[in-house]
């Protein structure tokens, strides 16, 4: 038997019956107990499992923060899509939903408007967090050693618009924290453009974000400001759904809870 198909047998057993000791563990999954003990000192190392005061083993929250991300990823779409259709019909462009996904951003969904020029994006497509509004969007609000590793890694460029300097880039993420959304002007397709905002988590962690994408010319200003507004409606009411408690629009550099 695999030491994977162990250790979930052990995280099973701890689930349902903990707090249990090592040799009611070994003795109820009839397995030998120094294995036991090793995979039950693993799972700790990793904070899946814990010790009790009285020396027992149960599971530990780790695993519940785990299950929490997983869920988030499948309740994102279903609680953006309402507002995807909204804006799209209303403005006639396409509404992406992005999640992230390591150093990546990953569209999850998307509602075509009725406009000509549409940035057809594939489901499940991934998309670099250094340019295009929603992986921007993302960028800006993780944390700096998040953002080091992109600023530090590979910054292709994708058209001439592309941003592929680290500190022109470090300077657009500090003016996206500072406003609250992202501009994509023409960084991953010429002649389609994008809004962006962010969309936060429990535990005020960016997890993915909602864009408006379309032949319209964006820049920051007063004339972006009523695309914002619906991103901000839609991107805040998810968020709280994901438990998010901070201030909302995420904007001044912080979305703090």
């Amino acid at each position: 038997m695999s030491s994977i198909r162990r250790s979930v047998q052990v995280m099973e057993l701890l689930a349902r019956k903990s707090p249990l000791g090592v040799r009611a563990v070994a003795t109820q999954l009839s397995l030998p107990l120094g294995s036991v003990h090793r995979l039950l000192l693993d799972l700790e190392q990793e904070g899946i499992a814990e010790r009790t005061p009285g020396g027992e083993w149960e599971l530990s929250f780790r695993l519940l923060e785990i299950c929490g991300l997983q869920l988030e990823r499948i309740a994102l779409p279903a609680l953006s899509r309402p507002f995807a259709e909204k804006i799209a019909e209303t403005t006639g462009e396409t509404v992406n939903i992005n999640a992230l996904s390591g150093k990546h951003g990953v569209c999850i969904d998307k509602v075509r408007g009725n406009d000509g020029m549409q940035l057809d994006m594939r489901i499940g497509a991934r998309g670099s967090l250094h340019c295009g509004g929603a992986g921007k969007a993302m960028l800006a609000f993780m944390s700096e050693a998040e953002q080091r590793e992109v600023l530090d890694g590979a910054l292709p460029a994708y058209t001439a618009k592309t941003i592929t300097d680290a500190g022109v880039l470090e300077a657009e993420l500090k003016r996206i924290r500072q406003r609250g959304y992202s501009i994509d002007d023409q960084e991953v397709v010429l002649g389609v453009y994008c809004v962006s905002v962010p969309i936060f988590d429990a535990m005020a962690r960016p997890v993915g974000a909602m864009s408006i994408t379309g032949p319209s010319p964006k820049q920051p200003g007063p004339e972006i400001l009523p695309l914002v507004a619906m991103l901000n409606e839609a991107c805040g009411h998810v968020s709280r759904r994901l438990g998010f408690r901070g201030t909302w629009p995420a904007a001044a550099g912080e979305a703090k809870q």
